[in-house]
């Protein structure tokens, strides 16, 4: 029997249940995938709050790896036994099977093994739409990232690194500064959890000279934004793609001229990988960058599918470094 995890009613971890999940044949259009390793993220956890409303019962997961082991009426391009990973909805990714979109169904190459690439779909083609859509990186220019030794921080930084980019990491803690610097960053600063960002601007102004950074990408929210804003150089963007702390305050476009025309956004993966061609175009270089080595997957921990609680209490603390997996 298929089993998934679901709730019934937002709330903290413990409404996460096990139940059962019977399957019917993949549908016209469809791909029955058998999960090898399930991606953990953040949306996940605002789902699960009630951050994000989402229709009750509802199934969590956005991100997974597998082989397909059916395929419906009209699929072309994918054969039974092959090894896939997807990024998107519908969600119910946190299965031991489920009928999925097969257009919506990456090939995985051999390089990567499915933990890793559960490890790093989602996370890794956010930090695609960072850095080829939201910003093309600039070989010398300073960029913040927020949470760098977390999941999608992690990569960024590296990413960025090697594209030249000087990276100022923001982490809670000793330990995760030197995860980051690993990863190529320039500079780190360390704020605690629950800390005061008051300093950020003033802490950045200095490592840059006084310029500021061409972007801060913040994915904490509430807590970081003014900060960000400030550690901004003249015609600065903050892109705002996570609210960890909580939602971020309104904006005053009037505010952001005053600032130094600045200029803010809220990207978001799903548009980035909607059309079919974009989301395939997007894995393929995620998969040469991570040949490469440009990129790599850092998983924090494994736990069982049955423990997917155990796993957002994790990601919620802010002490995991990179990605958690769930192995069904």
């Amino acid at each position: 029997m298929n089993h998934r995890i679901q709730f019934r009613a937002p709330g903290g971890p413990e409404v996460l249940e096990w139940v059962e999940a019977p399957l019917q044949a993949p549908g016209p259009g469809e791909a029955r995938v058998r999960h090898t390793a399930i991606g953990v993220n953040y949306i996940d956890v605002y789902q699960r709050s009630g951050a994000y409303p989402v229709p009750l019962p509802a199934a969590l997961g956005f991100e997974a790896a597998g082989v397909v082991e059916a395929l419906g009426a009209g699929v072309a391009g994918l054969d039974v036994g092959q090894r896939v990973a997807y990024v998107d909805g519908p969600t119910g990714a946190y299965a031991q099977a489920r009928n999925h979109p097969a257009a919506r169904l990456v090939a995985l190459p051999g390089s990567i093994p499915d933990e890793e690439a559960a490890a790093l779909i989602f996370k890794g083609l956010t930090a695609h739409m960072l850095v080829r859509r939201v910003w093309q990186p600039h070989r010398g220019d300073w960029v913040l990232v927020h949470a760098a030794a977390g999941g999608v921080g992690l990569i960024l930084t590296r990413w960025l690194a090697a594209e030249g980019v000087r990276v100022i990491g923001v982490v809670s803690t000793e330990a995760k500064a030197e995860t980051v610097k690993e990863e190529g960053a320039h500079s780190v600063l360390v704020i605690p959890r629950g800390g005061s960002y008051s300093d950020l601007a003033s802490s950045v102004k200095r490592i840059t000279g006084g310029k500021g950074v061409r972007v801060a990408y913040d994915s904490v929210g509430r807590d970081s934004f003014e900060g960000s804003l400030d550690s901004l150089a003249p015609f600065g963007l903050l892109a705002s793609f996570g609210r960890a702390s909580g939602a971020v305050p309104l904006v005053d476009v009037a505010d952001l001229g005053r600032r130094g025309a600045l200029a803010v956004q809220r990207p978001s993966l799903f548009p980035h990988v909607a059309d079919p061609a974009d989301l395939h175009a997007a894995a393929k270089e995620l998969f040469e960058v991570h040949a490469r080595g440009m990129v790599r997957a850092h998983i924090h921990d494994r736990l069982p599918l049955r423990e997917a609680a155990q796993a957002h209490r994790l990601l919620e603390s802010r002490a995991t470094q990179g990605a958690l997996v769930l192995i069904p």
